[in-house]
């Protein structure tokens, strides 16, 4: 395996049973590379045709909204031409890169559809029958694995185009429609955007609960180091200050139809609703060419019932409602997932009645995925060497 400056080093791999990380996204590629900078051979089982699936499918505006310096995994940084935020495209070139670079043992086609105990070890049930053997698992499957869609009363009758995000990739086959976005989280808003650039007739974005909306950085200053060092103090010390921070930096959009939020920052955050950042939502809203509008309550052929009681009729209503975990079927009879089906551990910590048994990226936090996930790659190195 080759160092950051390109020098070559020799690691002697354990012989023993390999630790089997499922899931060839970058949390999945950080465990491998962090195992094997200690000598434990780990091998990734990937069930797609290649590494960074998931981004991939991403629609293609798509940047980081986190810094490149703050994005990088274990034993790689991420390349300086890449800017500080880093396109999807680049994304999976350095996934690429970073499995070669640390010489990984990926094996692609592969998937597990279900984990358990066996003495000491555990078995992988998967692909074609397979029966593999390890003394520890690593779920990496990802944040975004299934498509959430509601089940909204009478979407089967609806006569208009109906998706889900993550099947949006480009505005061009969009132009000239009258298009409903639903969701205002960061895909939602940038769909919205991107819409409109790409010259959809008319654009509404479908609002449930008023997001916080935040500068991506300002002065230079981006708003993940400000997430970094408030993530873990309590939430009446950092809710007021960003409730001051956002009427300063912030306009008003009660006007149009987006009011302020509620609740603060950080104990929404906590709850899973990250930040939006401003990547054209704040001008395009005050302009008029986005619309916000009522949740979505029901459909009806070709019209849309919102929560407020009006009817709209869009072309297309593109669903940017989320993703589910969809662990049950891998892991939920061995009762480390909650009620919501996220796992009860991360990083180096397992389950006390299912020690090797280890979960990454399943949390969204205010400091940034990629970088909890470099965080969590070298706890669970540690934990296994």
């Amino acid at each position: 395996m080759a160092d950051e400056k390109g020098k070559r080093k020799v690691i002697d791999l354990t012989d023993e049973r390999p630790v089997y990380i499922v899931g060839g996204g970058p949390g999945g590629l950080a465990v491998a590379a962090s195992l094997r900078e200690r000598g434990v051979r780990a091998v990734v089982l990937e069930k797609s045709d290649a590494v960074g699936a998931s981004w991939r499918r991403h629609y293609d505006r798509l940047h980081l909204h986190t810094t490149r310096r703050l994005s990088g995994l274990p034993g790689l940084a991420m390349p300086r031409s890449f800017g500080r935020w880093v396109s999807r495209d680049d994304m999976v070139r350095y996934l690429e890169k970073y499995a070669e670079f640390h010489e990984l043992e990926i094996v692609t086609g592969v998937e597990v559809s279900r984990i358990e105990p066996a003495g000491s070890d555990w078995l992988l049930h998967a692909t074609g029958g397979r029966r593999l053997t390890g003394r520890a698992v690593v779920i990496a499957t990802g944040y975004n694995h299934t498509q959430a869609l509601p089940d909204w009363e009478g979407q089967e009758t609806y006569t208009g185009e109906l998706l889900h995000a993550g099947d949006y990739r480009a505005p061009g086959p969009f132009a000239g429609k009258d298009v409903l976005v639903v969701g205002v989280g960061n895909t939602g808003a940038e769909i919205a955007v991107d819409l409109v650039a790409g010259g959809a007739t008319r654009v509404r974005l479908a609002i449930r609960t008023p997001p916080h909306i935040v500068r991506r950085s300002t002065l230079g200053w981006p708003t993940q180091r400000t997430g970094v060092l408030v993530r873990r103090l309590p939430a009446f010390l950092v809710d007021p200050a960003a409730r001051v921070l956002s009427r300063l930096s912030i306009p008003d959009l009660s006007a149009h139809g987006l009011p302020r939020p509620g609740k603060g920052l950080l104990k929404r955050a906590r709850e899973g609703a990250i930040p939006v950042q401003d990547m054209g939502l704040i001008q395009a809203v005050r302009k008029g060419s986005i619309e916000p509008v009522a949740a979505v309550a029901s459909f009806d052929g070709d019209k849309v019932l919102l929560a407020d009681g009006s009817t709209i009729s869009p072309d297309v209503v593109i669903a940017a409602t989320g993703y589910r975990r969809s662990l049950e079927d891998l892991v939920g009879h061995l009762k480390v997932l909650d009620s919501r089906g996220r796992p009860l551990t991360r990083g180096g910590r397992t389950p006390k009645h299912a020690p090797g048994l280890y979960f990454t990226g399943f949390t969204n936090p205010i400091s940034g995925m990629l970088r909890e996930m470099a965080i969590d790659a070298r706890k669970i190195a540690k934990s296994l060497s």
